[in-house]
């Protein structure tokens, strides 16, 4: 006779950053799925962080590295969107992932660019 195992998986949320990524020259239909069918920018950067809170210093780092622009930003799933130039949306990503591990003590991961 075989004993079935049971697992279970739960999902802890610690302090990190769990995707940075930069979209570089995305397509115009990306921006119609995302609500901003007027807008078109040259990049799009993508984080999601735990707790989810934290997606608002995000922004505001990000605001205060770089002239981008916020494209969404989600205090209760922690997914941030921002919006610009290339060079803008790399230079807010790169000062988020660094502010977030120096002052705040979170594991972030690589910035990722397609």
């Amino acid at each position: 006779m075989s004993l079935l195992e049971r697992k279970i998986f739960e999902s802890v949320p610690g302090k990190q950053v769990t995707l940075a990524h930069i979209i570089a020259n995305p397509d115009d239909r990306i921006f119609e799925k995302l609500g901003l069918n007027n807008e078109k920018y040259h990049a799009i950067g993508i984080l999601t962080i735990t707790p989810p809170e934290v997606a608002i210093i995000a922004v505001d780092i990000a605001k205060k590295t770089a002239p981008i622009k916020i494209g969404f930003v989600d205090r209760f799933s922690g997914s941030v969107f921002i919006l610009g130039d290339v060079s803008a949306v790399q230079s807010a990503m790169e000062q988020v992932v660094i502010s977030l591990r120096e002052l705040m003590r979170f594991t972030v991961p690589k910035i990722t660019r397609t």
